[in-house]
């Protein structure tokens, strides 16, 4: 399912042209994006400007965000949202469920919700001593709203997300996160992901896929970006651009480097 058809961006007025992000190169050139696929893919050498796009486009559909920040109030993206004013979104069916995850905002999520649990239990325990001798049935109805909240808690992610490994960690939250009918905005979600992980999350894609969800990944994974008939765009050269599989530089260099890695270690 296609729910987020296109974005189109309309002309910058000069004040904000001369500020980041708008002066970089592919921002410059960007006029639309269609997407044709239920799963896309952004890649481009680090700086070409892939995430930026992506948090921009999280901004332009004020979507749900994996962090201790919504997107509009998280500090780190105020430049993109000032650009995500100037996008257009055509949409096939507008979808409110889904998520956006930068990587590096995960563990700041897993925090919280460690934090959110702690102080779920201690308002428990308040109210055990508050209530020490009253009705049971003051008391039940008392609890009843932090323990529901606890309970959902420990359903969605058992003991906590901070009890896993890294990789583990970012498993269970798709596992437990990824609903039908959503639209997911991902940036480079292979970051804690072995290769064995990897092929894992392209298993909950193709799920999903299914199930009618759509995806937008930053990724640099050769591994996650071989989905059968995603869409690749190219962010490198300054332009975003339509590429094949074969084409990519991350694809041929890993085939190159385990064909023979004493090549290129030799040199080093």
């Amino acid at each position: 399912m296609i729910h987020l058809k296109s974005l189109s961006v309309r002309e910058f007025n000069e004040r904000d042209a001369a500020a980041f992000p708008f002066y970089l190169d592919v921002v410059k050139s960007l006029r639309e994006i269609e997407f044709s696929s239920p799963v896309t893919f952004f890649v481009g050498e680090n700086g070409s400007g892939k995430s930026t796009l992506m948090e921009t486009l999280a901004c332009a559909v004020n979507s749900v965000t994996v962090g201790s920040e919504s997107v509009k109030t998280d500090k780190t993206l105020a430049a993109v949202r000032k650009l995500s004013m100037y996008f257009r979104l055509s949409w096939q069916k507008r979808t409110h469920k889904g998520f956006f995850l930068r990587a590096e905002d995960f563990f700041g999520y897993a925090k919280k919700m460690r934090q959110t649990q702690e102080e779920l239990q201690q308002e428990l325990d308040n109210v055990e001593s508050e209530y020490q001798g009253r009705s049971k049935l003051a008391a039940d109805l008392a609890r009843m709203p932090y323990a529901n909240e606890l309970g959902a808690i420990q359903r969605r992610y058992g003991d906590g997300l901070d009890t896993h490994s890294h990789g583990e960690s970012f498993m269970a939250l798709f596992q437990t996160r990824f609903v039908p009918n959503g639209l997911y905005l991902l940036d480079e979600p292979e970051a804690a992901l072995s290769p064995t992980r990897q092929l894992t999350f392209i298993a909950a894609l193709k799920q999903m896929v299914e199930q009618n969800s759509q995806f937008i990944i930053a990724t640099h994974s050769p591994i996650i970006l071989a989905f059968p008939e995603a869409t690749i765009l190219s962010f490198d050269g300054g332009k975003i651009r339509a590429v094949k599989y074969e084409q990519l530089e991350h694809v041929n260099l890993t085939r190159d480097f385990l064909a023979s890695p004493d090549s290129f270690l030799r040199h080093l």
